[in-house]
């Protein structure tokens, strides 16, 4: 499995080295690419001992997809997985993917994710699309939950596609999953195996300028002709920001959905996600009286319902 990281100590060893290392019922190198970190990074790894791990250094940033891309030039398995440093897996997900891959003769597997907070608190399950529609659901936005910590896949097929784009930084795995779909076969499980945690210092939270750009760039490349959903695209920034609890950034992008690209349901969000979730669902009540249905509401889940993995990470 292949960790691109860089100046993210704290998250990579609390969240990515406990998942990889704690994979059960597979042998498995873990292969660690410090994409040029300053902090504390190169010297915490140092001082790992486990032989499962391999660590690569760029001695300068060169990207997250430049970064995947070494690991999958120097990886020896027959799978690749990759896993990015702020998430979280279950025990059993690598095991799990293979299993599924072999049993469905695909050549790549996805499975179910949910997201959690810092303090590792469900706070929603993420769509799964099913493998026979996923082309579909893939060129009308990024659809495989938790993009590239859910994916494994072959690794000859993986270099025979070239690796990630390393044009591309936030929309890369996008971009692969694409050229995967249509090269080969898929296979999901609906086990979830995956959980992506919320926090401030996501790419997609201090970089937000460049993604409507990526985004742009990756329609024109794998569907030419097709307009970009700007009204769309910035709704969705708009829900990923009030979920990482960035209240204020969500009001600007849904008062843009609505007043720049008239998608005017994005007005009552606009407020009530000053609120908190108690807004959002009013807004959201307000939505389905007006219009018989909502784009916003995220449901409670019940605590019953959280995978029982999860608690490895509290």
């Amino acid at each position: 499995m292949i960790i691109p990281t860089s100046n993210r100590w704290p998250l990579l060893s609390s969240c990515a080295l406990p998942s990889a290392l704690g994979q059960q019922g597979v042998d498995l190198e873990v292969i660690v690419v410090d994409d040029g970190s300053s902090d504390q990074t190169p010297d915490k790894l140092s001082k790992l001992n486990d032989g499962r791990l391999r660590v690569i250094r760029h001695d300068r940033s060169l990207g997250v997809s430049r970064a995947r891309n070494t690991g999958i030039a120097a990886a020896r398995g027959e799978w690749l997985a990759f896993l990015d440093d702020d998430d979280l897996w279950s025990p059993h997900k690598l095991r799990t993917q293979i299993d599924a891959a072999t049993s469905e003769q695909a050549a790549f597997v996805y499975s179910g994710a949910i997201a959690v907070d810092e303090r590792r608190r469900l706070l929603a399950f993420l769509p799964l699309p099913q493998a026979d529609v996923l082309e579909t659901e893939l060129l009308c936005g990024a659809a495989i939950p938790s993009g590239p910590s859910n994916v494994l896949a072959s690794a000859a097929l993986i270099r025979e596609l070239g690796g990630f784009d390393e044009k591309m930084s936030h929309s890369a795995d996008w971009d692969m999953w694409i050229r995967l779909v249509r090269a080969a076969s898929a296979t999901s499980c609906t086990q979830v195996l995956v959980a992506r945690v919320e926090h401030s210092q996501r790419m997609l939270f201090r970089d937000r300028p460049d993604v409507e750009k990526e985004v742009e760039r990756l329609l024109n490349k794998h569907s030419p002709g097709k307009r970009l959903d700007r009204g769309g695209l910035n709704q969705w920034l708009a829900l990923e920001h009030y979920a990482a609890g960035y209240r204020l950034r969500a009001s600007a992008l849904f008062l843009r959905a609505a007043l720049l690209h008239r998608r005017f349901g994005n007005l009552a969000p606009a407020v009530g996600v000053l609120l908190g979730q108690r807004g959002m669902r009013l807004a959201s009540s307000f939505l389905l009286l007006l219009r018989g249905s909502s784009h916003i509401e995220i449901p409670a889940t019940p605590r019953a319902a959280e995978p029982e993995w999860l608690a490895l990470y509290r």
